[in-house]
């Protein structure tokens, strides 16, 4: 058994994780990073499959996250944008279905008239979405987290929102952001959400979204990340790894999920019991774009939630560089479908249901294209309701002394909190120095 001396672990290499690490790395200190995975990012990861980056999981970065502007350079990642606003599929008491456009008019001053004239909802709906749009505006991020807390349906009951832009836009897009159908997450996270939507862009690095933690990756030492390193559990200051190896640190971060942290400390710290929202992520590829879409990089929504196919995104037109150009089979293209709140997976019955939906979308072209993976993903975002919003808030990231955790399960579910509570942490462990 050896020993290894290091004023600062942290377990855990995701976006907490290594934000953490960036931070006291710039105040001078070398932090170790602990993970047991085969590579960094946590759930932010990219892997290349016959040619085509896939993101674990349909994930995009929202340009406005302020911990995001702080520490990213935005240029090296040459992000890739989509369009802000999305097409849904309308179904007509007749069986026959169109696309319905919402465009965001802050981001496309000249889509405005096509915005209010659009069927989605009434002409007061998008005048509320407006005045949603001042009020989330007018709060500093802190304060919008301070509000007393209900459901985002109740909130745009409240509000006065109609039932069909609720149905047609409200709960299949944020629906989708939450990946709960119900909008029973918090509406102060749903009020960040739309701040951040419509006040910046939606965006992929060129090269998956698994760049971003290699970016920060790349601000440290060789030598700060030992991968394929799980711990065992934690005792005080000591870190005792699978393998036996008995790490330690003047101050230890964990970096993990609440159930984790609460496996490593013998459930001493009452943190586990963390729930989770799931989603599934289906990759296709294929031969073009599909040829019925009106517009080129939205997001497609569809608004019948029992079907197989909840969102839709052809990531090739909005990052080229995810399907290498020196194919030779002829596939160019590659889309994303999204299923929400599936507890088991039957990979082939869903492939299969997604192609005969697919087809009544956009006809026999579907059966040209070719599956590259399916990633399930039960523990996709942490839930967050009003009661977890409340608890969150009262959350302290200081266990001890020498004891602290950061994460989005410590805030709220996104990359800006993750990043946030990697860089308050590390705020706390210089001043505590």
């Amino acid at each position: 058994m050896s020993s290894v001396d290091s004023p600062v672990i942290i377990v855990g290499a995701g976006m907490a994780g290594l934000t953490c690490a960036v931070y006291l790395k710039q105040a001078g200190i070398d932090a170790l990073l602990l993970d047991a995975a085969d590579g960094i990012g946590g759930r932010v990861r990219t892997d290349v499959v016959d040619g085509f980056r896939l993101d674990r999981g349909f994930q995009i970065l929202l340009t406005a996250y302020p911990e995001a502007q702080q520490l990213l350079n935005y240029a090296t990642l040459d992000l890739q944008r989509f369009r802000s606003g999305a097409l849904i599929r309308s179904q007509t008491i007749h069986d026959s279905a169109h696309w319905l456009t919402l465009l965001n008019p802050f981001q496309e001053p000249f889509s405005v008239f096509q915005t209010l004239i659009s069927p989605v909802g009434s002409l007061g709906d998008k005048l509320r979405i407006f005045e949603l749009m001042r009020r989330t505006e007018e709060l500093s991020i802190d304060d919008l987290f301070r509000q007393t807390p209900t459901t985002t349906l109740a909130l745009l009951h409240k509000i006065g929102f109609s039932d069909r832009i609720i149905e047609l836009f409200f709960r299949p897009f944020f629906g989708g952001v939450f990946l709960e159908d119900a909008l029973t997450t918090s509406s102060n996270f749903f009020e960040f959400c739309f701040r951040m939507f419509f006040s910046g862009d939606a965006a992929v690095p060129a090269l998956g979204m698994g760049a971003i933690p290699q970016q920060l990756a790349g601000y440290l030492s060789p030598g700060q990340i030992r991968l394929e390193t799980p711990v065992r559990r934690i005792e005080g200051s000591r870190v005792i790894l699978d393998t036996g190896e008995t790490l330690t640190g003047g101050v230890l971060v964990l970096a993990v999920d609440a159930a984790q942290a609460g496996i490593l400390l013998d459930r001493r710290a009452a943190l586990n019991g963390q729930s989770f929202n799931r989603t599934t992520c289906t990759y296709f590829s294929a031969p073009e774009s599909p040829r019925s879409i009106p517009a080129e990089k939205l997001l497609l929504l569809n608004p019948h939630r029992s079907s197989a196919v909840h969102n839709l995104a052809v990531m090739s037109d909005v990052a080229p560089d995810y399907v290498s150009t020196d194919r030779s089979d002829g596939q160019k293209s590659l889309i994303s479908v999204s299923t929400q709140g599936l507890e088991t997976l039957d990979e082939a019955a869903l492939t299969e249901g997604i192609r005969l939906e697919l087809t009544n979308w956009f006809g026999t072209e579907v059966s040209t294209w070719r599956h590259l993976r399916t990633y399930h993903l039960p523990q996709a975002l942490p839930a967050y309701n009003p009661l977890q919003d409340k608890k969150n808030l009262a959350k302290t990231l200081k266990l001890t002394e020498t004891l602290y955790q950061c994460g989005d399960q410590s805030a709220y579910p996104s990359l800006n909190a993750a990043m946030q509570t990697g860089r308050e942490v590390a705020e706390l462990i210089l001043r505590s120095r």
